[in-house]
């Protein structure tokens, strides 16, 4: 069953909510490993380092490389780790790098069965049955729309509670059934199996053919 932590934003000014969410996987653990998927950006690199300082004394963090590495390798780092943490930037950038890599239908596997994820704004949006609410720009012309497909729930980041959003995500429903959570900065969404639940923050559920819901802090999510 999925186990997911799922942010807006990381932490204030820094990654301190994930390595929270994290840490319960990595303590006793005789090597700890977090597989560090940052195919939202354009360079996977870039991040690669602070990550590596952010979890000293807690874990190792293993870079994937869709780019560079091949399937054998990521699947590899991926089977060792005991938590996935994937970063935000551009989700159609990160989604056709799992579909182009082979990787995606392997990751799929590992979250149903359990492996943890740690997300926040597109590592979060990709959770979902498709990425089509995301608001990035499809620059990389990605024509693979489908998630890793791990909640019933499409989501959006960094909402601002205004009808213009709503209006746009309004027409996500013209096409689709299921309900969108909508996570402002600073929210937490917690995903035990079929079970999700709001930690902390302000967030909201629309579904189809109805007003926007406000989610109480440790509330759970219908779909």
């Amino acid at each position: 069953m999925p186990t997911l932590h799922l942010f807006s934003t990381p932490g204030d000014r820094d990654i301190r909510w994930v390595i929270d969410a994290c840490r319960p996987y990595l303590a006793d653990k005789d090597e700890p490993t977090v597989a560090f998927l940052p195919q939202a950006s354009l360079n996977v690199n870039h991040w690669l380092d602070y990550t590596t300082r952010s979890f000293e004394k807690l874990a190792r963090v293993e870079l994937i490389d869709t780019e560079r590495m091949d399937l054998p390798k990521m699947e590899s780092i991926i089977r060792k780790a005991q938590v996935a943490y994937i970063s935000g930037g551009n989700t159609f950038l990160l989604n056709h790098r799992l579909h182009i890599s082979g990787l995606m239908p392997y990751l799929r596997k590992k979250v149903q069965s359990g492996l943890p994820v740690v997300g926040f704004s597109a590592g979060m949006v990709v959770c979902g049955p498709n990425i089509l609410t995301s608001s990035d720009m499809n620059s990389v012309e990605a024509n693979r729309f489908d998630g890793l497909a791990v909640s019933p729930f499409n989501f959006y980041p960094h909402y601002g509670d205004d009808v213009f959003q709503d209006d746009w995500l309004s027409e996500y429903h013209s096409f689709h059934d299921n309900p969108v959570i909508m996570l402002s900065d600073g929210a937490y969404v917690k995903v035990d199996g079929k079970k999700t639940t709001l930690v902390h923050g302000g967030a909201w559920v629309l579904r189809k053919d109805e007003e926007k819901i406000k989610v109480d802090e440790g509330e759970a999510i219908v779909p």
